[in-house]
């Protein structure tokens, strides 16, 4: 539900509804947390910090840590070499990075310890749902150089003023419905939300003699069900586009003879998902909560956490609420504040009771909020178990995921954040724009048309990225004197790594 300074595209067709400051809060500082030192981290509103600062040193600089000593955060300097030689656009260095783990990369470039477990592993749980060892290095630089060093307001965030289903989505699916929310009048789009894929039937493509032709394959009919009716029907195919996450696309495929005949699909089958537990308590009385948002660890070994002050995030006017966040007022007038807390890769705690969650919910509020918590009850929750749920970027999974247009099959196509893209963004803006990239093959135009680039990258950042590339060329040449008896020795570890 966040939105950062990077999010144009999502931007733009969100304006179309209402503008930003309806639909969203206003920047505020935001809090990090852990269990055995309480709030260890405040981070500012970057674009109000002033000098302003190149990215990454501006982050260094404005983030206030409140236990984490200068040496260890200068140990992540490394982490820039890294930072600059790996492109997120760029299927090589995707390749290179891809197969070795987060935490891996960090041992390598002599991140310490301490560092890595405060500033870096919560980074990750919370932005990529899963521990470090278990995250691709590839997808962590790409997506912490999208959310927080693109820029230095980049780790700006705002948020829906409401349920977001109902704030943004539920109106963009009536403007689909009544087709013409950009002015133009067109056939409105008929969305089944009662109905689920079961299958589906194939057209071969086959020479006169039987043999295949070089022309693809295609999807004929998307066999549906009606989970209402009960009622199995076959809709005709013109093009179709699979806008689904990891677990799904794996499920879809290993219950579909027909996609298992490719190659393609049969990758789709090594993608999973990572679960998670959202939960929203309703507490007696008004607790002191310093930030609205908030990120926490150390709570539960390889678990990752957030919490949320609902009461402030939705207090919007209103003529902007949600029925969610009318809802959330009424329960607010009589019970007080209103807590969001969500737990990522959260497998351990999906089995657990209600009873139990609330409880674990509760001791973890009052050992980050302290006695204001302690004193307040809870009087009504709401739990949401999510299993699978969010894609999950194991070390090596990038060669599994799927291009914006299927290599097996002529009318299909994918739109999503695990989608490959030479966009740059992550998580709602790739998800959109790998959607608008589908849209354009599909009308014969150009891939990225219409779509609003992240922009060109600041100019330390492309001196830094030049600086690597020289490097690495200098060490390469290094290695050939070394493999022709003319050099000292092997090359130092960080030397091996980015060569």
């Amino acid at each position: 539900n966040n939105n950062n300074n990077n999010n144009n595209n999502n931007n733009k067709a969100t304006a179309t509804l209402k503008t930003l400051d309806d639909l969203l809060t206003d920047y505020a500082l935001q809090g990090q947390y852990s269990k055995q030192k309480g709030l260890e981290a405040i981070w500012p509103i970057y674009r109000r910090s002033h000098p302003r600062l190149p990215t990454g040193l501006s982050q260094a600089f404005y983030t206030k840590f409140l236990h984490l000593p200068l040496i260890d955060r200068l140990s992540a300097f490394p982490l820039v070499l890294a930072f600059s030689d790996f492109d997120d656009t760029n299927p090589s260095s995707w390749k290179k990075y891809d197969n070795l783990s987060f935490q891996d990369l960090c041992i390598k470039l002599g991140v310490s310890k301490r560092c890595y477990r405060e500033a870096f592993e919560p980074m990750v749980l919370t932005g990529l749902f899963a521990p470090g060892k278990e995250c691709s290095a590839a997808a962590a630089l790409g997506m912490a150089y999208f959310f927080v060093l693109r820029s230095q307001n980049s780790f700006d965030v705002r948020w829906c003023r409401g349920n977001i289903g109902e704030v943004i989505m539920d109106p963009w699916v009536e403007l689909l419905r009544a087709g013409h929310g950009d002015g133009v009048d067109r056939a409105g789009v008929d969305i089944r939300g009662d109905t689920k894929v079961v299958g589906f039937e194939t057209m071969k493509v086959e020479g006169s003699d039987g043999r295949r032709r070089g022309e693809k394959d295609k999807i004929s009919k998307v066999i549906c069900l009606n989970q209402i009716s009960g009622e199995e029907f076959a809709l005709e195919a013109d093009e179709v586009v699979f806008a689904v996450g990891a677990a799904a696309l794996n499920g879809i495929t290993r219950n579909s003879p027909q996609l298992c005949e490719y190659e393609e699909f049969r990758r789709f089958t090594n993608l999973r998902g990572t679960s998670v537990l959202a939960t929203r308590v309703y507490l007696d009385r008004k607790i002191k909560i310093p930030y609205s948002a908030n990120a926490c660890f150390g709570f539960d070994e390889g678990i990752g956490m957030t919490m949320f002050d609902i009461s402030t995030l939705h207090s919007n006017p209103n003529h902007n609420k949600s029925k969610q966040a009318d809802d959330d007022d009424d329960r607010q007038s009589t019970t007080g504040s209103i807590i969001e807390v969500d737990y990522y890769h959260a497998n351990p705690l999906l089995v657990q009771s209600d009873e139990a969650i609330i409880r674990k919910v509760k001791n973890d509020l009052d050992t980050i909020l302290g006695t204001s918590s302690q004193n307040a009850n809870i009087v009504d929750a709401a739990i949401v178990r999510l299993p699978n749920a969010v894609n999950w970027y194991f070390p090596g999974s990038h060669s599994s995921m799927p291009d914006v247009q299927s290599t097996s099959l002529s009318n299909v196509y994918f739109a999503g954040d695990l989608v490959k893209t030479n966009h740059g963004s992550w998580s709602q803006e790739k998800a959109f724009v790998t959607g608008m990239e589908a849209a354009n093959l599909i009308l014969r135009r150009r891939k990225d048309y219409g779509i609003i680039s992240l922009g060109e990258e600041e100019l330390h950042v492309e001196i830094g990225r030049k600086a690597v590339k020289l490097f690495k060329e200098l060490l390469l040449f290094g290695r050939q004197l070394n493999e022709d008896g003319n050099g000292a020795g092997a090359l130092p570890l960080l030397g091996d790594f980015l060569r």
